[in-house]
């Protein structure tokens, strides 16, 4: 069903009354769960596909910007761990994270410390 201006009707999930400008996001998966670097590739691609909506990372006071989420790379987690003397549980019982640490010395030296 097209209602006027060329847009489709509400159907499924969609629904013109949230028709409006908003922030660039973009969404790549393989929908059979199968892994590839094409995935990575295209989820790359919208980024740059959407410097121009301020997916750029350029705000440096906040920390907001864009990026990607990708599946844990088990192998080479486990792999890494291994090469600093760590065994990992199963694949479901760890997670990782990234830490981003204050640019000033001292503050940084703290941090770390009580982090670790």
């Amino acid at each position: 069903m097209i209602i006027s201006g060329n847009r489709p009707g509400r159907q499924g999930l969609y629904d013109p009354v949230f028709e409006h400008d908003a922030c660039g996001a973009g969404f790549i998966c393989n929908l059979k769960g199968e892994k590839s670097h094409a995935v990575i590739h295209n989820a790359l691609e919208i980024l740059v596909n959407l410097t121009h909506r301020g997916a750029c990372g350029c705000d440096e006071k906040t920390g907001d910007g864009a990026g990607i989420l990708i599946q844990m790379p088990d192998a080479f987690m486990r792999q890494a761990a291994a090469e600093i003397g760590a065994k990992l549980p199963e694949p479901e019982a760890y997670a990782t994270g990234l830490v981003f640490l204050p640019r000033i010395e001292a503050e940084r030296t703290h941090c770390m410390e009580l982090f670790e």
